[in-house]
C-alpha cells in the first residue's frame, strides 16, 4: 500500500515538474488588435487554444486605434500584429524590419449612407441584393452639384476601406480625396469606427449627405440603430474568387529569428480559430454561441445581434478561410493602393512575405512582385 501511495505521489510530483518546465520553455508571443469583426480568429485562438500551445505563452492586446497599433509595432514592444494591408505595406517601406505572415480575414468590410442619402434611394429589403449600384453615384453627383460635399468616414486613410471606396467611385466617375481643397467631390476623413455611427447620427441632424466605409460590425449595426442604411458590401466592389485581402497578420524580424517555432504555433491556431468560426456560422449554434461569450469578454461594445450580423452565412461578407499568404491578392490591393495614393510606394511582396510561411513558394509557385 505505502509503495501504492509512493508511486502515486511520484507520478503527481514527476506531472507538476514536467508541467512546470513545459510552461517555463515557452516564448512569450503577444498580438496586438484593434477590437474589429476583422480579428474575431485571433480571439477565438487565445480563449480556446492558448492553453494547448506547446512554445508560445501567447496573449492579445486590444488597441484605441490604427496609429497606436502601427507605433507600438515598429518600436519592437509586440512580436505579431494585425494591420489592414496598405498600412501594412506603408509600415513596411517605413522600417522593414518585420514580415507578413498571412490573413486574418477576408472581405469584411462595407459602405453605409446616412439617411439623408437612404431616403432618395431605394434599396433592397434583403442585403444580399445590396449592390455597388450606380444609383447611389447618382445621388452623390446630385448632392455635388447641390454644392454639398460629401464625406466619408473610414477608419485610417491607409485603409483597405479607402482603397476599394476609391474604386467604386471611380467605377462611377467619380473622385475620391483625401485632403480637403476646393475641387474636391468626395472627401475621405479618418473616423475611429466606435465613433462611426456618432458620426452618421450627427450629419443626420445637420441634413448633410455622409456615410461611413467601415469593417463589420459597425455597417450594420448602423442599420439596426436607424441611423443609416447599408448600401454594399466590398466583396462585391473587388469581387474575388476566395474574398479580397483585407487585414493581414504581420511578425517582426526578430521574433520570427528566435521565436520561429511559437510564431508558426500561434498562427497555426489563428488558422485552427477561423475554420472553427465557419463551422459555428454554417449551422452549429452552441459553437456560435460560444464564440459570441469570447467576442464579448474582450469586445463588450460587439452586440449579440452584431456578432450574429457579422457572421451571417447567407451574407458571408466577411470569411476567415484561405488565410495563407496570398501574393496575387496583396497585389491586387497595392496596385490599387498605389492609384488611390493610399500606398506611398510599391513594394516587392516577395521581400515582405516570410517565406516560411509562404507555402506556395514552398510548393515552387512563387510570383514575382
Amino acid at each position: 500500500m505505502q509503495l501504492r501511495i509512493g508511486m502515486i505521489v511520484g507520478f503527481i510530483l514527476f506531472c507538476f515538474v514536467f508541467s512546470t518546465q513545459l510552461h517555463a520553455e515557452r516564448v512569450k508571443v503577444n498580438a496586438i488588435y484593434v477590437p474589429l469583426a476583422d480579428h474575431y480568429a485571433a480571439i477565438v485562438a487565445f480563449e480556446k487554444y492558448a492553453e494547448q500551445i506547446k512554445y508560445a505563452d501567447f496573449s492579445i492586446q486590444q488597441m484605441k486605434n490604427w496609429d497606436l497599433l502601427k507605433t507600438k509595432f515598429l518600436e519592437g514592444n509586440t512580436e505579431i500584429a494585425f494591420a489592414m494591408a496598405p498600412l501594412a505595406l506603408n509600415m513596411f517601406t517605413e522600417s522593414p524590419i518585420f514580415k507578413w505572415i498571412g490573413l486574418m480575414h477576408r472581405d469584411g468590410n462595407g459602405l453605409a449612407i446616412n439617411n439623408v442619402l437612404a431616403n432618395q434611394l431605394e434599396l433592397p429589403d434583403n442585403h444580399n441584393e445590396r449592390k455597388p449600384s450606380h444609383d447611389l453615384a447618382q445621388i452623390v453627383k446630385s448632392e455635388i452639384n447641390a454644392n454639398q460635399r460629401v464625406l466619408i468616414g473610414v477608419p485610417h486613410l491607409q485603409s483597405s476601406h479607402a482603397v476599394i471606396l476609391f474604386h467604386y467611385l471611380k467605377n462611377n466617375n467619380l473622385l475620391l480625396s483625401f485632403k480637403p481643397n476646393f475641387n474636391d467631390q468626395v472627401l475621405a476623413i479618418a473616423v475611429n469606427p466606435a465613433q462611426s455611427l456618432n458620426f452618421l447620427r450627427g450629419n443626420n441632424n445637420l441634413n448633410r449627405p455622409v456615410a461611413i466605409e467601415q469593417s463589420l460590425p459597425w455597417i450594420d449595426v448602423a442599420e439596426s440603430q436607424n441611423v443609416g442604411k447599408v448600401a454594399w458590401y466590398s466583396k462585391d466592389v473587388l469581387n474575388t474568387q476566395n474574398g479580397h485581402v483585407e487585414c493581414i497578420a504581420l511578425a517582426t524580424n526578430i521574433a520570427l529569428e528566435t521565436k520561429s517555432k511559437a510564431i508558426k504555433e500561434v498562427f497555426s491556431m489563428i488558422k485552427k480559430a477561423g475554420k472553427y468560426i465557419e463551422e459555428a456560422r454554417n449551422g452549429d449554434p452552441e459553437k456560435l454561441n460560444e464564440i459570441i461569450k469570447m467576442v464579448q469578454k474582450h469586445i463588450p461594445a460587439h452586440t449579440t445581434e452584431a456578432i450574429r450580423l457579422s457572421l451571417d452565412p447567407t451574407l458571408r461578407v466577411i470569411n476567415y478561410e484561405h488565410l495563407d499568404i496570398d501574393k496575387p491578392g496583396l497585389k491586387l490591393m497595392m496596385n490599387l493602393g498605389l492609384e488611390s495614393g493610399t500606398i506611398t510606394s510599391p513594394v516587392n511582396i516577395n521581400n515582405f512575405a516570410a517565406k516560411e510561411f509562404d507555402t506556395l513558394s514552398v510548393a515552387g509557385n512563387d510570383e514575382d512582385n
